[in-house]
């Protein structure tokens, strides 16, 4: 083999019940209201991204992705490539330690990337091409590919669900289908179990041993992670009204996501900031099931795709701030390097209607009941549910709109049964921009039949073209791979994107150097 590099890779409401912390405690406590609470604290366990936010706490990844989104060694040392391309040799960082005191080992490594592929998307595709997984010696990890894999620091690196979190041997042999029942990672914090109380609080304090990457810049999930907090508590507070207001009264530092209504209460405030920290935003979408009718047919798909006005649904979950959401939106973010206007025309153009009922009528919609599940713990979710429950009855359809908590959304889901055994046909969520930059680990884009996400999609053109764009490493192939992608999503319709939004965090003016992305509580500290 020969070492082609190895190298640093260029990163009025009632108040909230929290106990008043002296200003010497404050000083090193931290008090964050999540917008939900931590359901599941397994790294690969769920696609929800309060426990990627958890997981990046906790745990460590091999690669990380900096604002570019370009892969940044993070556990590593460096790597090399064989001249083949077909020879992957990873080495660690010296100075390793996992939250039990072990030290970080080569075959942990292996056996969580082994766990994390399992669940997800990107990860199935890696190991689809690996031959061999092994650890040569306690610092080094090799990969034995059957044919290149350029992507690999990529996809190793991603900040999604499920997060490629490294732990212990001991714990990564557990089942990837199994939930974890002990949290050790080796990242910049702690979790403290005996202080979790479900619904309420989860605690992390930092990690005396955790060795940072020396040099370089903070940037992303990459860089040296430095904790300048000793403790930070996540609590949960349902109603927003009480979190505004615990956060005008200094009981809490920060809140994620409040409600664009009391976003002017918010900046009124001298003590206070509301800005965006996530440069890609999440995209709205509506998901239809493909198994049964209404929406198992593709004309019937178009027709509701066609009467879709993107700023309709963006005004019901945003408000008129336009600085908080974008439409004319396709499958990629806007501005990232695989999105582009092809096949958008069937959004863009005027809706009429009367156009759209005609367009029902010759895909044969027979008057098929379409149950829209509506969630109402997520004001916004609840909002763009009920434009589209409207939007498909003003066309003609025979709409059964169901209102239930998320959880109950996140069950019935996953039943394949047809709507008049308990089944489903529509539902709404949004993806962050993180999981939505490339086909790989798009999970509302895969069209592998009844083994997609749920909706449950077939569609082989789409799963050829994924294949291809994994192959390439020529970036402007990749572009137009994704274009002939969103051709043909707008064309056979798996999802219906609804538009991007950027979710508001708010935070105490004295909270300087917070990191850009998702929820970072690293090099963040008081002024």
């Amino acid at each position: 083999m020969h070492r082609r590099h190895l190298f640093q890779i260029a990163a009025a409401a009632p108040m909230l019940t929290v106990p008043r912390l002296s200003s010497a405690q404050g000083s090193r406590a931290l008090k964050y209201v999540p917008y939900t609470d931590v359901a599941v604290l397994d790294p690969i366990w769920s696609t929800a991204y309060v426990t990627r936010d958890h997981a990046a706490m906790v745990y460590d990844t091999l690669f990380a992705l900096d604002e570019k989104l370009t892969p940044q060694h993070q556990m590593l040392e460096g790597h090399s490539v064989s001249d083949d391309g077909l020879r992957w040799t990873l080495v660690l960082r010296p100075g390793l330690f996992f939250h039990d005191g072990e030290p970080v080992l080569a075959r942990d490594c292996v056996a969580s990337v082994t766990r994390w592929a399992r669940r997800d998307s990107f990860g199935q595709a890696l190991m689809a091409v690996t031959e061999e997984l092994s650890a040569p010696d306690d610092r080094t990890i090799q990969f034995r590919l059957k044919k290149p894999f350029g992507l690999l620091p990529y996809a190793l690196a991603r900040n999604g669900a499920p997060y490629p979190a490294i732990m212990p041997e001991r714990l990564a042999k557990t089942d990837a289908f199994t939930q974890l029942t002990e949290i050790t990672g080796s990242g910049p914090f702690r979790f403290k179990a005996d202080e979790r109380v479900a619904g309420v609080r989860t605690v992390y304090t930092r990690f005396e041993k955790y060795n940072p990457r020396q040099g370089g810049t903070p940037s992303g999930t990459a860089g040296p992670k430095i904790v300048h907090f000793d403790r930070v508590e996540w609590l949960v507070q349902p109603d927003p009204g009480t979190a505004v207001n615990a956060l005008i009264a200094g009981e809490v530092d920060m809140f994620y996501n409040p409600p664009t209504d009391l976003l002017p209460l918010l900046k009124r405030s001298s003590e206070l900031r509301v800005y965006q920290n996530d440069p890609l935003g999440n995209i709205a979408i509506m998901r239809v099931n493909h198994l049964h009718p209404p929406f198992n047919n593709q004309g019937v798909r178009r027709a509701v795709l066609s009467a879709i006005h993107q700023e309709d649904f963006m005004l019901a979950m945003m408000g008129d701030d336009r600085a908080l959401w974008r439409d004319g939106i396709g499958l990629f973010p806007p501005g990232t390097p695989m999105a582009s206007e092809a096949g958008l025309e069937i959004l863009r153009s005027p809706k009429k209607p009367e156009e759209a009922k005609r367009a029902l009528e010759a895909a044969g919609y027979k008057g098929e009941r379409a149950l829209v599940m509506i969630s109402t713990d997520s004001p916004k979710l609840q909002a763009i549910g009920e434009v589209a429950a409207d939007l498909m009855r003003r066309i003609g359809m025979n709409v059964d709109q169901q209102t239930m908590d998320w959880g109950t959304v996140v069950q019935r889901r996953a039943k394949k049964e047809p709507v008049d055994q308990g089944g489903w046909s529509a539902f709404f969520t949004t993806f962050g921009g993180q999981d939505m930059l490339d086909p790989a680990g798009f999970l509302a884009l895969r069209g592998s039949g009844e083994r997609a996400w749920f909706g449950w999609p077939t569609n082989q053109k789409l799963e050829s073209l994924r294949t291809q764009w994994l192959e390439s490493n020529d970036l402007a192939q990749q572009r137009a791979i994704c274009s002939e992608i969103q051709v043909e999503a707008m064309a056979d319709v798996p999802y219906m994107p609804l538009g991007q939004v950027f979710y508001a965090s708010a935070a105490k003016k004295e909270l300087t150097d917070i990191l850009r992305g998702f929820s970072i509580f690293w090099n963040m500290k008081r002024a």
